[in-house]
Formats: C-alpha cells, sequence, structure tokens
C-alpha cells in the first residue's frame, strides 16, 4: 500500500534563492566583474597600442568607433537580455522544457541577427563615418577597422548570448574564464599583428574578431557538453514563434534601450569631433577608463537581473526586495571609491593611451568633470537591472531612452549656440544622469513591476 503520508521531497537547493543574499551577489557578480574586465581589455588593449605605436589618428579611429559598433549591435544585444531574463525566470520555476526551448530560440536568432549585422555593417559603415564628422585624416583608418570588425560580430553575438545563457542559470564562472582566455589572445595578436607585421589599424581589428571567434566556439563547446536541462543540441537549434514573441516581447525595449542610448552617444561624438583630433583621441581614451569605472555597477545590474528573476520563478517575494536593496548598496560603495581613484589619478592613467599633452589634457578634463557623478549613473543601471529580472522592460527602457537620448540630445542641440566650449558635452552626460536617477527612483517605488506577480 502507497505511503500517502510521506513528506513531500526538499527542492534542491539554489544559492541564488535560498543563500545569504550580499554573499551570493557578490559571490555572482564577482565573477561578471571580472569578466567583463577582460571584456573592456579588447578595445583597451587595441587603443594603448595603436596610440603608442601608431599615433594620434589611428587613437582617435579606434576611440570613435566604439560609439558606432555599441549603436549598431545593441539593439540585437537586447534580445539576448531577453532571452537571458527568460531562461532565469524558467529555470527558477523548474519549467525544464521553456528553458529548452528558449535557449534554442535565442541562440539561432542571435546567428541569423549577427549575420545580418555584417553585411549591414559593412555596406553602411563609410555611410556613417561621415554622417558623425569625423575628421578626414581619420576616416580611411575608421573605416577599415569598423569594416573588419563586422566581419566576425557573429562571433560576439553568439558569445554573448552563450555567456548569457550559462549566467541566467547561476553559473558566472565558466563565460568568466573563456573571456581571460580571448582578452589575452586579443593582447597577444595585437602585439603581433601591430609590432612585428605593422598592419597598424587592420591589426587589431583582425586580433579582435579572431578572439571573439575563440571566445563563442568555448561558450558553445561548453553548452554542447553540460549534463543539465540548459544543454545545447545543435539539431535542435530552430526559431519557435512562441519564444521568440517571448524572447522580443522582453528583449526588444531593452534592445531600443541600447541602441537608442548608443545612437545618442554617436551624436555626442559628433560633437566633439567638431574640435579636433586631439579632442577625438583625449575623449575617446576617456571612453577606456569610463568602461572600467562602470564595470562594478553594470556587473551588480547583470547580478541583480538573475538573482530578481529566480526569486520570481520561486515566488520568494521578500528575497526579491532584498536583493534589489543590496545591490545598491554594493553599487554604491564599489562606485564612489573608484571614481575617488580615477579623480586623483586621472592624467596619469590616461598617459597610458599616449604621450602627447593635448590628447590628455582633453580626456583628464572630460574624467575630472564627470567622475563625482558615476554613482547616479550606477544607480539607474541597477536599478534597471532589477526591475528588468522581473520581465518588465518597457519602463525602464522609456525613462533611459528619454534621459541619455533625447533630453541629451535636446541639451547639446541647444546649448552650444550660446557656449561653444566642449565641456557643455560634458554637463550633458552629468545633467541626463541626474534626472535619470529621480525618474528610475520614483518608477522603483511607485511602480507594478513587481505588484503584478504578486497579485497573479
Amino acid at each position: 500500500m502507497e505511503d500517502t503520508n510521506q513528506a513531500p521531497e526538499a527542492a534542491p537547493y539554489n544559492a541564488i534563492t535560498d543563500g545569504v543574499i550580499w554573499k551570493q551577489l557578490l559571490l555572482f557578480a564577482a565573477p561578471l566583474l571580472v569578466g567583463n574586465l577582460f571584456q573592456q581589455l579588447y578595445n583597451t588593449a587595441d587603443s594603448i597600442i595603436v596610440g603608442n605605436y601608431v599615433g594620434k589618428n589611428a587613437l582617435a579611429a579606434v576611440g570613435s568607433s566604439a560609439v558606432i559598433i555599441n549603436m549598431i549591435i545593441g539593439f540585437f544585444m537586447g534580445l539576448a537580455t531577453g532571452a537571458g531574463v527568460l531562461v532565469s525566470q524558467y529555470f527558477g520555476a523548474k519549467d525544464d522544457r521553456s528553458v529548452h526551448d528558449t535557449i534554442h530560440t535565442g541562440m539561432m536568432a542571435m546567428v541569423f541577427s549577427g549575420l545580418l549585422l555584417t553585411v549591414l555593417g559593412i555596406f553602411l559603415t563609410p555611410v556613417i563615418i561621415r554622417l558623425i564628422g569625423t575628421p578626414e585624416e581619420v576616416q580611411s583608418s575608421s573605416i577599415l577597422y569598423l569594416r573588419v570588425f563586422f566581419t566576425g560580430i557573429t562571433f560576439l553575438m553568439i558569445y554573448n548570448m552563450g555567456a548569457g545563457i550559462l549566467r541566467a542559470v547561476g553559473d558566472a564562472k565558466r563565460p568568466l574564464y573563456y573571456l581571460i582566455a580571448a582578452s589575452l589572445t586579443n593582447v597577444f595578436l595585437d602585439f603581433v599583428f601591430v609590432l612585428f607585421l605593422k598592419l597598424g589599424v587592420l591589426g587589431v581589428a583582425l586580433g579582435t574578431i579572431l578572439s571573439e571567434l575563440l571566445s563563442a566556439a568555448l561558450t558553445v563547446r561548453a553548452l554542447m557538453k553540460e549534463t543539465d536541462v540548459y544543454r545545447l543540441v545543435l539539431k535542435d537549434l530552430r526559431i519557435k514563434k512562441k519564444y521568440l514573441m517571448q524572447i522580443v516581447r522582453v528583449g526588444l525595449p531593452a534592445g531600443i534601450q541600447q541602441s537608442v542610448i548608443a545612437f545618442s552617444n554617436v551624436i555626442v561624438q559628433s560633437h566633439i569631433n567638431g574640435f579636433g583630433s586631439a579632442a577625438m583621441a583625449g575623449c575617446g581614451a576617456y571612453t577606456k577608463v569610463d568602461a572600467f569605472v562602470t564595470l562594478p555597477f553594470m556587473s551588480i545590474s547583470l547580478a541583480s537581473t538573475t538573482f530578481v528573476g529566480q526569486n520570481i520563478g520561486a515566488q520568494k517575494w521578500d528575497r526579491v526586495k532584498k536583493s534589489a536593496r543590496t545591490s545598491f548598496l554594493i553599487s554604491t560603495v564599489f562606485t564612489v571609491l573608484i571614481s575617488a581613484i580615477i579623480y586623483l589619478l586621472g592624467s596619469q592613467i590616461l598617459s597610458v593611451f599616449t604621450s602627447d599633452s593635448e590628447v590628455i589634457r582633453f580626456g583628464t578634463m572630460q574624467l575630472r568633470w564627470m567622475a563625482p557623478f558615476y554613482v547616479l549613473c550606477g544607480f539607474s543601471n541597477v536599478c534597471s537591472g532589477v526591475i528588468r529580472g522581473s520581465g518588465e522592460t518597457t519602463i525602464p527602457m522609456l525613462i533611459m531612452v528619454f534621459n541619455f537620448c533625447v533630453l541629451r540630445v535636446i541639451w547639446l542641440s541647444v546649448m552650444p549656440a550660446f557656449i561653444h566650449d566642449i565641456t557643455i558635452v560634458f554637463l550633458g552626460y552629468i545633467l541626463t544622469w541626474t534626472t535619470c536617477a529621480v525618474m528610475m527612483m520614483i518608477y522603483y517605488k511607485k511602480g507594478s513591476w513587481l505588484k503584478k506577480y504578486q497579485t497573479d
């Protein structure tokens, strides 16, 4: 006779839904932080090497190309974000079938998107370079760098999707290892192609895409050898309409957010370009420093998305709110500390990229203006990550697009008529970081991003 009084089988322990929040958040975010650190080494190594061994114009070309790359791929990276949110929620809810179908649909969508971007990028690069007012002496190098970069963009797309899948199920370590391997490979190839083969900007672009090929191959191999529900099975790669629509629903706002904000940065870059190649190179070098400053809060933002997603899937509402509060606190502490360091050591840090005093002057000027306000940008991004974990991506997208694109472009369209000075560009960042943080706080407190689950 069956024993109907048996205790139900205990659910397996999951550190994200059961562990000490601050400790697990730090443990989960640490590999993301180190991984993002090595990701930044791609373009940073390119900039350091071309700035010191090729020249100011090459440094300007590589630096200004970053905003264009972000603008074009931002939309499709939003799809990877949407897939990651859904995988984390389905994984937390133990819906194995949906985890499997979301992963395979998302990966196939990334392959198609990458191939599309390759074609568009190669053909549109010259038009974009000229539209943003790139000085003639920099145009040919910028076009060459971007065209080579876009030939390998599919590798970057595949890696980001694969890494997002692994992070969504709580594995932040393997994407880190693969990124470290790719970043070190990139640095090695930069030296070979630039110092020994004398390929200049072409060399750093080739080093980048070959490194991205390595990271994509390692990530796909790991997913294919996995024995858990998130294993990648090549014969199952197909787009299922139901899951594609869900990915688009969650990821489209994030993609629009990233691409539109990146577009506003292209407009900002066009204003900087008007002050000459020294300003382009100096502010381009600053963007590399900026990327490192934002690493802690961007990593916490990614971690908070997974924590919120899995805990919503597990219906642990109190842990959702505690995860959010802990994320804000950790982000603030790290951002204040790093901002203080770069404020004090800015010119010394920028001298790594070049010995040109005028280039360093422009970069240091931007750094000193913006460093005290990074904490506001950090709060906005972490708040967006928390809310995105609930699957609500539209409102954070609208807030960020309004502030980082619409408001910033209005500022840059109006103020230079009164004051023709590059500091107007820097003040535009500070203004929009402030207004975005205020609006994010209001929606976090008053919005329905969590209530809709608790009332179902």
